[in-house]
């Protein structure tokens, strides 16, 4: 049958030139990889060692050119830098910030055009796959602008005497064992990455893209993907997770889904720690206009808005003494803005439902008070540390809006002023109406009073305040409202009503109502409180502020004491009649022992009565 098909002499022809033409490829193919191999690692060794001021230098076992498909294997390919050359280049502070090492078992490089490389010196390749890569980065603060570098030719006309242009259409990383080493703290920082995967898309570097701004390291878009990524801080208190994380530097956005920050339990934390505890929980939070590239270089942090969607924030106040003399100005978020080792700027920070609880232990109920802001929402303007932002405009701005007690309509507004010494802040606010019954869980712990009645319908404050003190005035409208006074009960554990103290608070020194009666003018207090330096940021805002409404219910410090001093004259005046009470009852006992006494003795006297 074979015979037959090659009996026409045109068969025989062309059967013999298909069979010359596969032995033809065949040795191509044996030639290309036998001499392609050192040809690669020569333009490869070129390119990174002209590009990189001789810092970097490649090197791998072997190449596989597969010429029909297009498809080129590298084996071991490292891309590591010379330290020596690198430790020189650092002594005169022109050393990059970043230092790479790359290692990868085996890189895959399809629908690449290697003659087009060896005669027109263009490299252009459909898809670079790298399988198991290991990518460690270092960050060291070597330079803080590009200026001071002296050689300003580009990247590509560093290596256009060697190859004229690289085209890579996608470049994908799966699984990346990633190891960042951040030298620009006092002690190294080191995080570890699993679950990674990278993917860079139109690589181009030739004359048109060599200043092309819109590229980062000359790709139009590269997505970088980190799932399920734990962690403990330096502390070791602290446990914090990321579901997923996406980073788009074409759309210049930071996605993170699911960031959470758990805390070790109550009593060996404030054991170890004098800080407050905090627990997180962010459903999503998403950076817009993220200039990576700036980040990447400089640590500096720019980015125009800042979206944090959904959760939760639970601050606990340490019940522990600070007697190591630490200020918890700290704590105060100026402060702590002030203190990030990082340049930072983000225009505006739009904060979507967030449920905010503040816990506070007070040693006299022995007991924890609780305030809750839910559904929190809002923006703040200006957050940076720019140095020059600051001084352009050194006020950061927070409007919220949230739900106190989960009942009350709340409007705050703080204005921080990020340049002055004294940590300067104002806040100021209003309170919609609700029923004061709902505030028990903050008055009964730390204020040992309850609320039995009382209809809020209007609470206003306007505060200015420091590092030292906080001042201003707080108004408090309401109706109806009636109390009972609360002591500890130390047989039973819990608080108890102080009936004598609770009936002279509301015949005599609670204001039932403000105003007083209908259309008349309204009782408002200037509050001024002294910050203790153990005291943290949310518990001076609480201590201020009820320290205003106390006063505007009728209940200032010196009425308490009123109430105090005449609970107690009442006490001694009950204890009096008791005594005497006890004394009469003895009394009698004594005539009456006598009155026995006398009978036994005539009867002893008298035997025959």
């Amino acid at each position: 049958m074979a015979f037959n098909l090659l009996k026409h002499k045109w068969r025989k022809i062309t059967a013999a030139v298909l069979v010359i033409f596969i032995l033809l490829i065949l040795v191509m193919a044996l030639v290309v990889n036998r001499y392609w191999s050192p040809i690669l690692a020569r333009k490869v060794k070129e390119v990174v060692l002209k590009s990189s001021d001789s810092l970097y230098n490649v090197s791998f076992s072997a190449a596989e050119l597969h010429v029909l498909p297009g498809t080129l294997e590298i084996y071991n390919f490292t891309l590591k830098a010379d330290t020596a050359i690198y430790n020189r280049l650092k002594k005169k502070h022109i050393a990059p910030n970043n230092l790479i090492e790359l290692r990868i078992k085996r890189l895959t490089l399809s629908h690449m055009h290697p003659f087009r490389l060896y005669f027109k010196n263009k490299l252009e390749i459909g898809e670079i796959v790298l399988k198991e890569p290991v990518l460690n980065v270092s960050y060291e603060l070597n330079h803080v602008k590009d200026s001071i570098i002296k050689d300003k030719r580009t990247f590509w006309q560093k290596m256009s005497k060697n190859i004229r242009s690289i085209q890579i259409e996608k470049i994908l990383l799966g699984d990346v064992k990633f190891k960042y080493e951040d030298y620009s703290g006092n002690k190294v920082a080191i995080s570890e990455l699993k679950e990674m995967n990278i993917s860079a898309f139109d690589l181009l570097i030739d004359s048109s893209t060599q200043n092309d701004k819109k590229r980062l390291l000359y790709c139009k878009d590269i997505i970088a993907q980190l799932n399920n990524y734990t962690g403990k801080t330096s502390s070791g208190l602290y446990t914090y997770k990321i579901n997923s994380l996406e980073l788009s530097t074409l759309k210049s956005h930071l996605n993170i889904n699911g960031l959470t920050l758990k805390p070790v339990t109550e009593g060996f934390f404030f054991a170890k720690s004098k800080r407050d505890r905090f627990t997180l929980r962010i459903d999503s939070i998403q950076l817009n206009n993220f200039d990576f590239l700036n980040y990447h270089k400089y640590r500096v942090l720019s980015a125009t808005r800042l979206i944090i969607n959904g959760g939760a924030v639970q601050i606990y106040s340490n019940p522990n003494k600070h007697d190591d003399g630490t200020d918890q100005i700290k704590t105060f978020p100026n402060v702590a803005l002030n203190k990030i080792n990082s340049d930072m700027k983000i225009d505006t920070v739009i904060v979507k439902n967030i449920n905010v609880l503040y816990n506070e232990f007070n040693k006299k109920s022995d007991q924890t008070g609780s305030v809750i802001f839910n559904k929190t929402s809002g923006k703040i303007l200006n957050v940076t540390t720019n140095k020059a932002a600051v001084l352009k405009n050194s006020i950061c701005n927070i409007q919220l809006t949230c739900y106190f007690m989960n009942r009350g309509k709340l409007n705050v507004s703080i204005d921080f002023n990020l340049a002055d010494k004294e940590n300067s802040f104002n806040y100021k606010g209003s309170l919609g109406p609700m029923d004061l019954k709902f505030v028990n869980p903050a008055a009964i712990p730390l204020g040992l009073v309850k609320i039995t009645s009382g209809t809020l319908t209007q609470f206003d404050f306007d505060i200015h305040a420091n590092s030292t003190a906080d001042w201003g005035k707080v108004e408090l409208l309401y109706n109806n409202l009636a109390v009972n006074v609360l002591k500890p009960d130390t047989v039973f554990d819990n608080l108890k009503r102080r009936p004598i103290a609770t009936v002279f608070a509301n015949m005599f020194f609670v204001k039932h109502n403000n105003p007083d009666i209908p259309g008349g003018k309204p009782r408002f207090v200037y509050v001024n409180y002294t910050r203790d330096k153990e005291t943290p940021f949310f518990k001076s805002i609480w201590q201020t502020l009820f320290n205003g409404i106390k006063p505007c219910a009728g209940l200032d410090k010196k009425t308490q004491e009123t109430i105090v001093a005449m609970t107690n004259q009442q006490l001694i005046i009950k204890q009096n009649h008791k005594i005497k009470k006890e004394q009469r009852i003895e009394r009698r006992e004594e005539r009456r022992q006598k009155r026995e006494e006398r009978k036994l003795e005539k009867a002893s006297l008298n035997p025959g009565n």
